[in-house]
């Protein structure tokens, strides 16, 4: 019961980063879940939360959706997608395989976008290296629903304006995070057990992105991003520890 409680907490407080910098919530929540509750649960209440909150910005934003990006994106994203389906039943049996990965793109996130916002440097993409970051983030979000760490790489390198940005990552998720709902629906991930935490987890998400929207009016961003470094690295390493 005391690690459900942390579970719903991690919901809650990631959300509300989320809220604030628009897209560090799943990053932050899946080690802490995967360790709270395990993978089975976690992958789909965050995949359903994910899918959730991009609808929500999506219906706001709609028409600032950057389509030849997001077309690129969708496209390329669905390789890796579909390779990190194809592999998530040989790796969902060893949990300690799926920490370490996870843990591993965590870190090399964290502590690359730390450097590059205190040097405040934009990225420089190279066409070969997009095409990586993209299949790279289409097999992450595949097995772990946590592909926006290097899709944020890329979009951040290719959209420079917020708006356009937010409104099309949220596009990009709600065809990706379905096409994952619609896979965990057929391979019977919710079970009576995963409906009630579901719910709870959709009101938890609501009252975050109400609390995260105060916030953002009144607390710097530039403070929650730094804050989001640090414990997206501190989440990985975690991962690491038995």
């Amino acid at each position: 019961m005391e690690k459900l409680l942390l579970f719903y907490l991690v919901i809650f407080l990631s959300n509300i980063i989320q809220c604030i910098t628009g897209f560090a919530g799943t990053v932050l929540a899946m080690p802490f879940s995967l360790m709270l509750v395990g993978y089975a649960t976690a992958k789909p209440i965050l995949n359903v939360l994910g899918l959730a909150a991009s609808i929500g910005v999506l219906a706001a934003h709609y028409k600032d959706v950057e389509k030849k990006e997001f077309f690129k994106i969708i496209v390329i994203m669905s390789i890796g997608i579909g390779g990190g389906m194809f592999i998530s039943p040989y790796i969902t049996a060893n949990p300690d395989w799926i920490h370490k990965i996870l843990g591993s793109v965590v870190i090399v996130f964290a502590v690359y976008n730390a450097v590059m916002f205190f040097m405040k440097k934009e990225a420089h993409l190279h066409k070969i290296l997009s095409f990586i970051l993209l299949v790279g983030a289409g097999l992450i979000h595949g097995l772990f629903v946590c592909g926006g760490p290097l899709l944020v790489t890329y979009a951040s390198a290719k959209i420079k304006d917020t708006k356009r940005f937010r409104a099309t990552l949220s596009a990009v998720w709600i065809v990706l995070n379905s096409i994952i709902l619609f896979a965990d629906i057929k391979d019977g991930y919710f079970t009576p057990k995963i409906i009630p935490n579901l719910t709870i987890c959709m009101a938890l998400l609501i009252l975050a992105l109400a609390v995260g929207e105060k916030l953002a009016k009144k607390m710097s961003k530039n403070v929650f991003l730094v804050l989001s470094y640090f414990l997206m690295f501190d989440s990985g390493v975690s991962l690491f520890i038995d």
